[in-house]
Order: C-alpha cells, then sequence, then structure tokens
C-alpha cells in the first residue's frame, strides 16, 4: 500500500513539475516583456492559498498537475490593444514568450541529465558483445542464451563489438539464425528464429548489453546531458519522419502509457526516476516545438508569418488555424491512448 502511494506522488510530482516549468518559461518571458499577467497558478482547480501582487495572482490550487498563465489580451476576442496586452507586442516579443515554454522543458533535462550523470556516473556499453541481461521469455532466452555470454559471430560473420551485432541483425527479423557465443572459454551454437522489434521492425534477441558506469566532472556531466538532450530529439523527428515517409504506424506513449512508465521507475529507484523526468522533459519540450496549431510550435509559425508579411492575420483564418490544431491534437490523443490500451492487452478482452 505504501508502495503504491509513493508510486502516485511520484507521477503526480513529476508532471506537476515539468508542465510546471514550462509554464515558468512562459511567465519569466512575459513579465520581461512587460506583459501585464493575471494569473500565474501551480496546479489546476479551487485554489488552496494564493497571494496577489501588483497585476498578478499567484496560486497553488487543488490539483498538484502542472500550471497555467492568463495573460492580458492573449485572447483575439478580449483584446484591447493596450500595450501591456500579449497580442500588442511586437513579433519576436510574442515569439519568445512561446519559445520560452519548451525550452525551459529542455533546460530542466539537462540539469537533471547532469545531476544523474555526476552523481551516478555516465552509462557506457561495453564495447564487446557480452551479454547483460535478457528479457522475460526474448528468442535468445528460449534458446539458451545466458547473461555474460559473448557473442562472437551470428551466421558465420564476425561480431566485435555491439554495433556489429545491432547491424548485422537488422534485416533478419523473423529469419532462422545462427549464433555462436563464447562461455567459460567453450564456444557453443544456437540456432533460432530471430524475435521483430515491433517498434522499428528489425530484428532483435532481446539482450541488453553490460553496461558499465563512468564518473563525470561536473562540468563534463553537462557536456554530456546536451549532447544526451540533442540526441533523443533527433532520435525522435528521425523516427517520426521515417514512420510518415513510409505511411507505418509510429510507437507512441499516451497518458497511460507515461503514468505506467513514471510508476514503474519510481519504484526502480531515483535515478531511473529522475532520468526518466530528463527524458519526458525533453519529449514535452519538442512536442510543444512541433509546427501543430495550438501548441507552441503552431504559434511560433503563426507568429513568423506575421512578421513575414508585416500585418496581423485575421481572426477568422486563426480561428481556422486553432480548429485544425484542437483537430489534430485530439487525434494525436486518442490515438497514444488507443496504443496505450493495447499495450496493456485490452483488446484481448473483447475476443
Amino acid at each position: 500500500m505504501l508502495s503504491v502511494l509513493l508510486q502516485t506522488v511520484a507521477v503526480l510530482f513529476g508532471l506537476g513539475l515539468l508542465i510546471f516549468i514550462h509554464e515558468l518559461g512562459h511567465f519569466s518571458m512575459a513579465k520581461l516583456c512587460k506583459v501585464r499577467v493575471l494569473k500565474f497558478a501551480f496546479g489546476f482547480g479551487k485554489e488552496l492559498w494564493g497571494f496577489t501582487k501588483g497585476d498578478t495572482r499567484y496560486s497553488i490550487c487543488l490539483f498538484p498537475f502542472g500550471g497555467m498563465v492568463a495573460m492580458a489580451g492573449e485572447n483575439p476576442d478580449e483584446a484591447k490593444g493596450e500595450k501591456d496586452e500579449f497580442l500588442s507586442l511586437s513579433c519576436y516579443q510574442k515569439l519568445l514568450i512561446v519559445f520560452f515554454g519548451p525550452l525551459m522543458n529542455y533546460i530542466l533535462a539537462i540539469f537533471l541529465f547532469a545531476f544523474v550523470f555526476n552523481i551516478w556516473g555516465l552509462a557506457t556499453v561495453s564495447k564487446d558483445a557480452y551479454i547483460g541481461n535478457l528479457a522475460p521469455k526474448s528468442c535468445a532466452q528460449q534458446a539458451g542464451l545466458t547473461v555474460n555470454d559473448k557473442i562472437i559471430s551470428v551466421d558465420g560473420v564476425a561480431i566485435n563489438s555491439w554495433m556489429d551485432l545491432i547491424t548485422n541483425l537488422k534485416d533478419k527479423a523473423e529469419k532462422n539464425i545462427n549464433v555462436k557465443v563464447l562461455r567459460q572459454d567453450k564456444e557453443l551454437d544456437f540456432n533460432f528464429v530471430l524475435d521483430k522489434n515491433p517498434t522499428t521492425g528489425n530484428g532483435m534477441l532481446g539482450i541488453q548489453p553490460i553496461v558499465l558506469k563512468e564518473k563525470t566532472t561536473f562540468f563534463k556531466s553537462f557536456y554530456y546531458a546536451c549532447d544526451t538532450a540533442i540526441y533523443q530529439s533527433t532520435f525522435t523527428l528521425k523516427y517520426l519522419w521515417d514512420k510518415l515517409i513510409k505511411w507505418e504506424k509510429p510507437e507512441v506513449a499516451g497518458p497511460i502509457g507515461v503514468i505506467q512508465v513514471m510508476a514503474k521507475s519510481a519504484k526502480n529507484g531515483l535515478e531511473s526516476y529522475i532520468r526518466l523526468l530528463a527524458v519526458i522533459s525533453v519529449a514535452l519540450g519538442l512536442f510543444n516545438l512541433l509546427p501543430i496549431p495550438l501548441v507552441d510550435g503552431g504559434m511560433i509559425v503563426l507568429f513568423l508569418v506575421e512578421g513575414i508579411i508585416r500585418k496581423k492575420i485575421s481572426l477568422k483564418v486563426v480561428g481556422i488555424y486553432n480548429t485544425i490544431g484542437l483537430s489534430l491534437i485530439l487525434l494525436i490523443f486518442l490515438f497514444a491512448t488507443y496504443s496505450d490500451l493495447i499495450r496493456l492487452g485490452v483488446d484481448k478482452l473483447f475476443k
């Protein structure tokens, strides 16, 4: 019972922190641009505690699940054209306010990654293709491979590194293969059908490499943290682009999947939990930079167009633009939730 309670608190705190930091980015830049901020809240729902300073009401609300920033004049129907309203700002100022939400998610991720690398060390994969772990019911486990086996060849091709192994297995999904391993100075042969990675479609053994921990200095940890955030972003974009041009269904996690993974990581320890928060923070920042109407990236596109044509886009066009964005976001949400339910096996209940 206590474990479930701690996992619930960890999920609520984690998601609340990520969304709050995002809104803090918008709030901070709005204040710097002298926009009249009407409300800045942590959480949502009924206000539990708050105070007013200047024009801004600062609140802590009942449900600690994110935050919100209400700026004067951000709604076209209510804007009066006063100089301290959001829509009265110059194009570049509006861009900065919108951009700083995703940017704060990236900054948070970098600090979290750096903290993990500095305290627990940077995880590096062993150069040799040693098996560090096997997934339950994977083809490798069922064939008889064990932890600490060193894979030395696949179908007669020598394996000198973990990358050699990945490259060699890429096009062999669901095919019969021969794997030769070195176990306590003895060479053993295994023949079995290779599993298929449901995400990439590549062949996979269902094994993990031996992971080594390398201690890093304070400054090096930030370098590696930046590199990790950039790699995660570029990998995600390449993956989505590849799925788009191949017209294939991408594997994505919705609210249910995110909550499930966060609860599991909290159970696995502080390092796993903080690392996952960093990963989700990058994903949240990246998603908000995508050119989807209604999210930050869509607003950035809108303000860029205004800057290029040097006049405000009509409210009718903005309304259509936002309606399209709302429809896209709803479709993404439904698809991600459906994917979560399929992974949980809910579809099997109706067969």
